[in-house]
């Protein structure tokens, strides 16, 4: 999937990795920086998912203000005589691995940013063969890693419908019944402040991410809403089993009906599940987290 592009970068100043595989954002390894903006110094952690402007920083940033940003383990800064093309700041440049950069505004709230390869041939093919399929892929091999050897079924699950880590989940809003599927994504309408889309993977037990506005890791959206009909998505009587948060709820299809089946409103929280009604007939895959 090309909309979960996942970049990773190095510094262009003395070639170490920027990633943190500890600092999560959209559930993928950041681009993990220190940032100064107004004479106040932190760190801030990017999202690496390509298209997504989530990111997580221990310090304020004002709209419209310039950051500096230094590498972590050279402490250089990192910057260019490039300029955005949508507000005159410095772009800041990262060196990909597969060769080439990639570029981001140094205002904070601007969202200008672009790619350039090296070898444009080469690196498409890279995109389609390690990150076209990535996650899908994972989840599927995932599936046959740590099973017991010696599980007795349960005679009741074995009358259960199973769906497979991996399976693409046909979705639908159950207000107006129209797909919430756009381009091959789980495509919901969110507010958190501001009103903006969040793109989510169909697939199950696939947590790749994005929006088109800011969404603060380890917090709730206050809405999640079909883009069709605008109707709400949160029930009033769902909560996650995981955090407590509130829960969505959309229409997935299985082989036999549509089923009720509810995510958590929280970033980063990845739990889901079915109605209690529907665990009589359905078994998710791996299904104790979203």
């Amino acid at each position: 999937m090309y909309d979960f592009i996942s970049l990773y970068v190095k510094c262009p100043m003395c070639t170490n990795s920027l990633m943190d595989k500890e600092k999560l954002i959209d559930n993928k390894p950041s681009i993990h920086l220190n940032i100064e903006m107004d004479g106040k110094k932190g760190s801030i952690a990017l999202s690496s998912i390509y298209g997504s402007f989530n990111f997580n920083c221990n310090i304020d940033l004002p709209v419209g203000h310039l950051a500096k940003f230094t590498c972590r383990s050279c402490n250089k800064e990192i910057t260019s005589k490039e300029e955005c093309l949508s507000c005159g700041a410095p772009m800041v440049p990262f060196y990909l691995d597969m060769g080439g950069k990639v570029s981001i505004c140094s205002r904070s709230s601007c969202k200008n940013h672009f790619v350039e390869f090296e070898d444009l041939t080469t690196a498409m093919q890279r995109l389609y063969e390690e990150y076209g399929y990535e996650d899908s892929q994972n989840s599927r091999d995932n599936r046959n890693q740590n099973v017991p050897e010696a599980v007795v079924p349960d005679p009741v699950d074995e009358r259960k419908e199973i769906i497979e880590s991996g399976a693409f989940l046909h979705s639908y809003c159950p207000h107006c019944h129209k797909s919430l599927i756009e381009n091959d994504l789980l495509k919901l309408k969110i507010r958190k402040g501001d009103i903006g889309l969040l793109m989510l993977s169909p697939f199950l037990n696939v947590f790749s991410t994005k929006s088109t506005i800011f969404l603060p890791e380890e917090q709730p959206v206050e809405d999640i809403m079909c883009w069709h009909c605008d109707n709400s998505l949160i029930p009033t009587d769902k909560q996650c089993e995981k955090c407590g948060s509130k829960a969505a709820r959309i229409n997935v299809g299985a082989r036999t009906k549509l089923i009720d089946f509810y995510i958590c409103t929280k970033k980063g929280c990845r739990w889901h599940g079915v109605s209690e009604e529907d665990m009589q007939n359905i078994k998710l895959e791996d299904s104790m987290e979203w």
